[in-house]
This record gives C-alpha cells, structure tokens and sequence, in this order.
C-alpha cells in the first residue's frame, strides 16, 4: 500500500507517519510548509498541495489531517478555507491521480449537532461536501482525545512517572473521557477493506478497570440511594398501578442484556393486563393506563429496576434493552457489538430520542456510546435524562 498524508506535522502526523512509514511500500508527505515537513521527517518525501497531482500517482490511500484546530481564534473565513475548501479540493486531486481511498479525519466533536464552534461547523460541512465526491471512497474517521507513545501536554508528567503510580492514575484519567492510541489508527488505515462512510476510533472502556469501579459503584449508589430514600415513594406509585387497573403493580419482562443473554426487567406497570408482548412503539396509545401515562411520562415506571442494578443486570446508563421478539434490532445490535456493555434505564440514543422503532438507527447510536463510553459522558446523560430527555419509546397512534 502507497500512502499519501497531509498535515503530517501535526501531533497525530507525527505519531503515525513512523508506523506507517514501516508499514506500507511508500509514503508521501503533503503540507503547507514543506521545509516543516522536512525537518521532521527528513527521511520521507514531502511536496506542497500544489504539488501532490505529480508526486501522487499511483498511491492508494490519501489519510487528510490538514486541519485549523477547536483551539485556533482565527476567523470562520479561515476555519473554512483550511477545514472544508482544501478538504474538498484534496479529495478531488487524490481522484484525479487515481487515489481510491481518502480518509477525512475529524474529532468526536463534531457529531455533536449542538457544537457550533467555527472547528465543529465547518468539518460538519466538509463531511457534507465530501458525500458528493465521484471517483474516490470517503471514509470520515472521528477521534476522541489521541495518545501516542508519549504523554504529551498537561499529561506529559506522566512520562517520568513511576510504573506504579503511572498505570493507575492513567486507568483514571482515560476513565473520564475517551481516548484512542495512535498505533490504533495506524492500523486501520493499513487493514480496513470494507468500506464504511464513517467510524468512531476509539479504546472504548472494557479494559479499564478504573472505569468499571467507577461506573459499578455509581450504579450502586444510586440504587441504594432510591431504595433508602424513596422507598415510600415507591409503595405509593405501586399503590396506584395495583389499584388504578386491573394487573399487578410490578411488571416482570424478558429482555436481552450484556453478550445478548436473556434476563427479568422489572418495571412498574404502564399497560392495561394482557396488552401484547411487543416493542412499545408498536402497541396503541390505548394500551397506556392513566397512571402509567404520567409515570412514562417521569420515567417512574423505570425505578423498580433498582433490583436489576444490584444483581448486576443492568447499569444506570447503557443501551435500553430490548424484547428477545425484536429480531431485526438484536441482529443489528449483535453486528455492531453493542452486547459487549451491559443495557441501561438510560442512554445516549434516548436523550437524543432515538427510539426502538427504528432498530438500525438505534443500532448506530448504540455503538456510537460505546466507542465514546466514559464517566463524563455517563453523568452527562443522567443529567439529561434527570432534566427529562429520554422519554422512552412512543406507543403508535
């Protein structure tokens, strides 16, 4: 594989350039300041921009990392012409020299819509315009927070730390927020054969074991917490859905859970007795009790899954769990490795009221949490879902 990278001078340039450069049959390096690119890599080709249609020939893959930076204050203008004009033009150069592969990387940042910094606009544009590219594969690759073999910044202390301090102050550092390591990138650059129009590069959480303690003692707390100080909260609302209708106040269900396992989920009940056993979207609004209206409403309904948290079912915050009848979202969760986490009473695609009633789309964003997985995230969804995002899936008509 012949490479082509442009801002290769950059922190995530000059990580990957040198696994890379051992890697692949050739290298191309394409920027700005070609006397930079020389000084760093003194050894590797370099030409400008202007250049790259001579030197380019023949290469298979263009990685652009040629970027105007969140942190830079120059004008939108500017974040324009470097993020999406010379994006768009790159790629249209690269599919003239017959370049089949162009990789637009991009932070996580710029998936959220409600980010309207001057970085997250106009890299949302250039994805955009990069869709419309004839004669080239666009694959948008978004990072999180990038590590290569060196700490570096605030964290580069780190470095010169014991390997006794080091390894679980870094376990709780990563735990706050998502990271991807460099070599990681590298390699799916060199190993990627299906195409795919986007991907989250990311650790992801499972091996962290500082996350894990974090995350299972914040579920504890708070199943704890609903049990010791609302626990004549719950006898009420139980009051109210055993009375208010003909059923049980508790609603027992199976759902599929962490590596597609089956478990009971425990709800308060929201439907009249004997509704079907389908995904709520797919049951008539006239299936909702009044009081199981209001508690759907407040997500109420959802407390008595205190029980599933302490038998280490369910977590506070994960993709909601779904009925093992929803066929088509299992088979789109399972090709997507959203078992690999356990389910939760919230989570990111509720917030973002995505619901069930579109299992591929849920799908996506399910997958999209975990690669963006860590206790910031976490807490930020319980925040939303506290101010009343998360709604739950809505009944048909």
């Amino acid at each position: 594989m012949k490479i082509v990278i442009t801002g290769a001078s950059g922190y995530v340039g000059q990580n990957i350039v040198p696994i890379l450069k051992d890697q692949c049959e050739g290298l191309l390096l394409v920027g700005r300041d070609v006397a930079k690119l020389v000084r760093i890599f003194p050894d590797v080709p370099s030409c400008t921009f202007e250049e790259m249609s001579t030197h380019a020939q023949d290469f298979d893959v263009l990685v652009h990392l040629s970027v105007l930076n969140n942190d830079a204050t120059d004008s939108d203008g500017a974040f324009h012409d470097i993020n999406v004009a010379l994006a768009i033009q790159t790629a249209k150069d690269a599919a003239a020299c017959g370049i089949k592969k162009f990789y637009n990387i991009s932070s996580v940042h710029v998936l959220d819509e409600q980010n309207l910094s001057p970085y997250a606009k106009s890299k949302r544009e250039a994805v955009s315009r990069l869709a419309a590219i004839s004669g080239i594969e666009v694959t948008n690759i978004y990072l999180p927070f990038v590590r290569g073999m060196q700490w570096n910044g605030k964290l580069a202390f780190l470095n010169n730390t014991p390997s006794f301090l080091a390894k679980p102050l870094q376990a709780c550092l990563l735990a706050l927020k998502p990271s991807v390591k460099t070599d990681r990138l590298a390699n799916f650059i060199m190993q990627s054969g299906t195409y795919l129009d986007s991907v989250i590069l990311s650790e992801g959480q499972s091996n962290n074991p500082a996350y894990n303690a974090m995350k299972r003692g914040m579920d504890i707390l708070f199943a704890v917490a609903v049990i010791a100080l609302l626990w004549w909260a719950l006898l009420i609302v139980w009051a109210l859905v055993r009375f208010g209708s003909p059923g049980p106040g508790i609603f027992a269900q199976e759902r599929v859970g962490l590596h597609g396992k089956t478990f009971t989920c425990y709800k308060f009940r929201t439907m009249q007795e004997g509704t079907v056993q389908a995904g709520t979207h797919e049951v008539s609004q006239a299936s909702v009790t009044p009081v199981g209206r209001f508690l759907r409403g407040t997500k109420l309904d959802e407390l008595p899954q205190v029980w599933n948290i302490l038998k280490n079912e369910i977590s506070l915050i994960g993709p909601r769990p779904g009925l093992p009848i929803q066929k088509e979202l299992f088979n789109a969760r399972q090709a997507r490795g959203v078992f690999c986490v356990k389910p939760g009473i919230s989570g990111l695609a509720q917030v973002n009221n995505i619901d069930m009633s579109d299992p591929a789309q849920l799908a996506r964003w399910d997958a999209r949490y975990i690669s963006l997985q860590s206790m910031s995230l976490d807490l930020k969804i319980t925040l939303a879902t506290v101010q009343g995002g998360g709604q739950g899936d809505k009944t048909s008509a």
